[in-house]
C-alpha cells in the first residue's frame, strides 16, 4: 500500500523530493523507501551512488541522472515525463534535494509547469550539525558553499561579521584549511563547530576557534564533506563603546524631553552604529542619573546619628 499523495492534476504527475541519508543507511524514513519503490522514475544526482541505496532496500526502479552537468538538457525530458503523468522521485547523493545542488533548477521548472512537487523530509546535514554544535538553533543562516576563490570568500565573509543569528557553511576537504584561514583573519575568536563525516563510522566533531581548528588538520588527510557552524557576533561582547559625545547626546535629548527613551536609542544607533540595546540600557542609567536627587543635607526634622 502505498502513502504516496495523490497529484493535484490528474493527468499530470508528481515530482517528489526525497532526502536520502547522509552518511548511515539506516537513516532513510518508511515513506521515502515506499515514494522510491512506487515511482515510475528516480532522477539521482550521482546514478552509481545511488544504485548502492536501491540495492540496500530492493529497490527496483529505474534510475537516470540529473546533475549540475546535465541538468540543461535532462530537465525538459523529465518535465516532459511529468507531464505525461509519470511520478518521479528526485534525489541527491545525500541529503534532501535542493540545497546547495541542482535540483532546484528541476524543482522550479515543474512549478512553472504546474507540476506538483511534493516533499519527502528526512536526513538534513544542516540540521544534524546544528543539532549537536551547542551553538543558538532557533535562529540561524544556512549559507551553503561561499566562494571558492579567496578573495572573494574574504568579502563574503566580511559581509556576514554584524551577523548575529548562528551561519551553517558546507565546504569541500580540497578548500576548508583555506576557508579556516579566512575565517580566522576575519571572525578572529568566534566558536566554531566542524562536524565531518557525519553519521559514518569515522563521524568526528571538533569544536574551538577557527585557530585551533587548523591546528587539528596539520596532520590530517582530510576526507568527506565539511559542515562549519559558526557563532553569531555577541552583541554585548563585540558592542562598540558607547563614547562621551553620544552619552552627551543622550542626555540632551533626555533633557529635551521631546523622545522617548526607544526614539532615542533608535536614532543614535543609526547615527553611531551601535547597537540599539546597548543605547536603549545606556539611556536607562542616563535617564536615572537626571532624575535622581542630588546629594545634600537631610530634610528638616530628620536627625542623624554618627554610628
Amino acid at each position: 500500500m502505498t502513502n504516496k499523495k495523490e497529484p493535484q492534476n490528474n493527468d499530470k504527475g508528481t515530482l517528489y523530493i526525497v532526502s536520502t541519508p547522509i552518511g548511515n543507511l539506516a537513516d532513510i524514513t518508511l515513506r521515502a523507501l515506499d515514494t522510491l519503490k512506487s515511482v515510475d522514475l528516480i532522477a539521482a544526482e550521482g546514478v552509481r551512488h545511488s544504485m548502492g541505496l536501491c540495492r540496500h532496500y530492493g529497490i527496483k526502479t529505474r534510475l537516470t541522472s540529473y546533475n549540475q552537468h546535465n541538468r540543461k538538457a535532462k530537465g525538459p525530458q523529465l518535465i516532459g515525463r511529468l507531464k505525461s503523468g509519470s511520478d518521479i522521485a528526485l534525489i541527491t547523493n545525500a541529503g534532501t534535494p535542493g540545497v546547495s545542488d541542482p535540483g532546484v533548477s528541476l524543482i522550479r521548472r515543474a512549478l512553472e509547469e504546474n507540476v506538483t512537487v511534493s516533499p519527502i523530509p528526512g536526513p538534513s546535514a544542516v540540521t544534524a550539525a546544528l543539532s549537536v554544535s551547542g551553538l543558538p538553533g532557533d535562529r540561524f543562516r544556512f549559507l551553503g558553499f561561499l566562494s571558492n576563490r579567496s578573495s572573494r570568500r574574504k568579502k563574503e565573509l566580511k559581509d556576514l561579521v554584524s551577523e548575529t543569528q548562528t551561519m551553517v557553511f558546507f565546504e569541500a576537504p580540497h578548500r576548508v584549511r583555506a576557508m579556516l584561514a579566512d575565517l580566522q583573519e576575519i571572525f578572529e575568536d568566534r566558536q566554531i563547530v566542524m562536524v565531518r563525516e557525519q553519521t559514518k563510522l569515522h563521524e568526528e566533531v571538533v569544536r574551538g576557534s577557527a585557530g585551533s581548528l587548523l591546528e587539528c588538520l596539520k596532520e590530517n588527510k582530510l576526507r568527506g564533506e565539511f559542515t562549519l557552524v559558526v557563532s553569531g557576533r555577541d552583541e554585548e561582547r563585540d558592542a562598540p563603546s558607547i563614547d562621551e559625545e553620544t552619552k552627551e547626546s543622550i542626555g540632551y535629548l533626555l533633557e529635551e524631553g521631546n523622545m522617548s527613551l526607544r526614539d532615542i536609542a533608535k536614532q543614535l544607533s543609526v547615527e553611531k552604529g551601535v547597537p540599539y540595546r546597548t543605547l536603549y540600557k545606556e539611556c536607562l542609567l542616563i535617564k536615572k542619573e537626571i532624575t535622581s536627587p542630588p546629594p545634600g543635607p537631610p530634610p528638616r526634622g530628620v536627625r542623624t546619628v554618627d554610628a
